[in-house]
């Protein structure tokens, strides 16, 4: 039978009952002769709430110690559900990142996985005993603690599969697989059965919560093939995987969008070799992720560029981006921090012409202005003013015929 990794998110075990649940699906699953390695996240919100007490001490904690701290809570998790399967008579053992070891780099906060010691696993599972692994942490190279940072339970478990030649890794969530939109805005959104690495990317990428980009980069890059499950209730949820290259891609298979965005414009630069750099560089050096860039056809001798960040970096990007073009006169920094993107997402768009044309048809029949546009082979995005997006993405969910059932 298959070797499976499962990985339970916080609100699949953020009660004694839900741990009990969860107990009772990975035991269903080692009866029926498969085995079973578990990855889990901390229980509901208690990371917030370990955060909560750090910063009541400092509104600064100490990156290190707060890694300790925040580790703490899928520890909790790991021997909980541990607990509860061997209370069902399924053995199992709980383990953390220093017990494994799992390998990170030294960067806390935001470390990043470099190695798992499989052999102590790979001999419970040979035994009947499922390990029940904590996620988000790993160890750094002088043996402390780190957490690795957003998304980080599920690129453990992708690590964990990978590092078991596990034949299928499972995100167990509180959603039934993986939409062709969010269905709290468009109600009719269909669930996808399966969908392409490049394509998860592409939705993760562009604002998609459901899985996050690193776990989907680590999959495709070692071929692990993921599958969305909702863990409240049963389903078949959707298979993450290479494209099949027999059946033929849909043109847009899904549209993703982030409301957490925010347009920053500097009008009148200098047309010169460097002027980008010179404004880029210094949001990098700060952390400042740079996500949509256009630069405006030159005149007269300068030229325009706007760019998105991130909606919390914001005040402290264009206030970076004022001070850079200081030493240019005339120059004008614009920001405006109310808006959205959304992307149209699909493998089919290699090969149908039009979708760009039909998206812009779309918005402008809705009456929606585009003030900036960003692209790829499989990818349309455009930046939208916020209180349009969900009009917009309605209207382009039922444009591309993406309603249904899955």
């Amino acid at each position: 039978m298959a070797l499976i990794v499962q990985k339970y998110g916080g609100t699949s075990v953020g009660s004694i009952a839900r741990i009990r649940a969860v107990a009772s699906q990975v035991a269903a699953l080692r009866a029926q002769g498969h085995g079973v390695a578990v990855v889990v996240s901390a229980m509901g919100d208690s990371t917030d709430r370990l955060l909560d007490l750090a910063r009541g001490l400092t509104p600064d904690p100490p990156a290190r110690e707060l890694d300790a701290l925040l580790a703490t809570g899928e520890m909790v998790s790991t021997a909980l559900l541990a607990t509860a399967l061997a209370t069902i008579g399924c053995p199992a053992r709980s383990y953390n990142a220093l017990q494994l070891p799992l390998e990170t780099t030294g960067l806390h906060g935001r470390a990043r996985i470099t190695g798992i010691e499989a052999g102590t696993l790979e001999a419970d599972l040979a035994s009947g005993i499922v390990p029940v692994v904590a996620g988000f942490q790993g160890r750094a190279p002088d043996g402390s603690i780190t957490t690795i940072g957003r998304g980080g339970s599920d690129t453990t478990a992708v690590a964990l599969a990978v590092a078991l030649s596990a034949d299928e890794c499972q995100i167990l969530t509180d959603v039934d697989g993986v939409f062709t939109t969010d269905p709290r805005v468009v109600p009719d959104a269909r669930r996808l059965d399966r969908i392409s690495f490049e394509e998860m990317l592409e939705l993760a990428g562009q604002g998609s919560r459901v899985l996050h980009l690193r776990c989907v980069e680590f999959a495709a890059r070692y071929g692990v093939k993921l599958r969305v499950l909702s863990s409240f209730r049963p389903g078949p949820g959707t298979l993450i995987c290479e494209e099949d290259p027999a059946v033929e891609a849909p043109v847009v298979s899904g549209i993703a969008f982030n409301r957490d965005e925010a347009q920053i414009t500097a009008s009148g630069l200098p047309d010169k070799p460097g002027t980008a750099h010179g404004i880029l560089q210094p949001l990098a050096n700060a952390g400042i992720e740079v996500d949509m860039i256009v630069a405006g056809a030159p005149r007269e001798g300068s030229v325009d560029m706007s760019f998105t960040v991130h909606r919390d970096d914001f005040a402290r990007a264009l206030a970076m981006v004022r001070a850079t073009v200081a030493r240019f006169a005339g120059v004008e920094v614009r920001g405006d921090d109310r808006v959205a993107k959304l992307a149209i997402v699909g493998s089919g768009m290699r090969s149908q012409p039009g979708v760009a044309a039909r998206l812009f048809e779309t918005l402008g029949r809705e009456g929606v202005n585009v003030r900036l546009v960003s692209t790829s082979e499989i990818k349309v995005a455009v930046l939208v003013d916020e209180p349009a997006l969900e009009p917009a993405v309605r209207a382009l969910h039922s444009a591309f015929g993406l309603a249904g059932t899955g």
